[in-house]
């Protein structure tokens, strides 16, 4: 992304005649100036890493030159610079009236992709709250789904499955926490949760064999056998079989390693009506 943004950064600033300049306070970021310095001074300022300052210029930019053809432009680069400032709120309201303003614009999958960073890189650990993790999410398959051919979009589709796998770690620790409280069903629900809606993800194993634990604990023999016949199927190598499979009683170890076409062994069989 670093890299792609440089050059759409240096493309614009070649595509003007631009001239050193510098400028403090906000005195001077007040005063009526050629587009072309404004511009230069947002750029020096975003380089030098200044991107409170950079965001300014930039806005000022739009401000002072509204029907400029880079009024558009210095929008979407107020933005970045907000975004690379770890200003986060300002960047997704600048974003946000971006693509408002600019449905049609050909970088608008840039600005989908931007704001879903700005998501992403507030995501906290599974132990907190995950609305942000949810933004993230939303905004990273807005871009997927919208612009499937995007420059950007291999990255956003990495990064959704990096956040599903986060939201799934945060249903598997309310589930432990369930079931080491002797919740079991609230724990259960938490487990099929993970099981329905994170099927691709890392903790699908564990969500089964925490299942199998789950109604081992209730005496629900047939629904555990199920389980974990699904878990052998989908995932024989998995520690987390093994550890199932030490749960259940000679019978049903015997009903999985005889009976082996009895049962339909899918994922989606779970959720099934009898």
């Amino acid at each position: 992304m670093k890299r792609s943004f440089t050059y759409f950064l240096l493309l614009s600033s070649a595509s003007l005649l631009l001239t050193a300049c510098s400028s403090s306070g906000d005195k001077k970021k007040q005063e009526e100036k050629p587009v072309e310095i404004l511009y230069n001074e947002a750029a020096a300022a975003l380089d030098s890493k200044n991107y409170k300052e950079a965001a300014d210029f930039f806005d000022e930019v739009e401000r002072q030159h509204p029907y400029s053809q880079w009024a558009t432009r210095a929008e979407l680069m107020s933005a970045y610079s907000s975004y690379k400032g770890q200003e986060y709120d300002e960047a997704v309201l600048a974003l946000e009236r971006f693509m408002e303003l600019h449905p049609g614009n050909k970088d608008i999958d840039y600005a989908l992709y931007l704001k879903a960073l700005c998501y992403y890189e507030q995501i906290s650990d599974v132990a907190r709250d995950q609305a942000m993790t949810g933004s993230a999410l939303e905004s990273l398959n807005a871009l997927i789904q919208r612009f499937p051919t995007s420059q950007y979009t291999r990255d956003a589709i990495l990064k959704r499955d990096l956040t599903l796998d986060h939201l799934a770690g945060k249903e598997m620790e309310i589930g432990r926490y369930y079931l080491r409280r002797q919740e079991i069903n609230a724990a259960i629900n938490r487990f099929l949760a993970v099981v329905k809606d994170y099927q691709t993800t890392t903790h699908v194993p564990e969500a089964l064999h925490r299942l199998v634990e789950a109604y081992m604990t209730l005496g629900l023999k047939d629904e555990a056998l199920h389980v974990a016949a699904v878990l052998g199927y989908n995932y024989p190598g998995s520690k987390w079989y093994e550890d199932s499979y030490k749960l259940l009683d000679p019978q049903q170890r015997q009903a999985i390693v005889e009976n082996r076409d009895w049962m339909d062994r899918t994922v989606d069989s779970l959720f099934k009506p009898d």
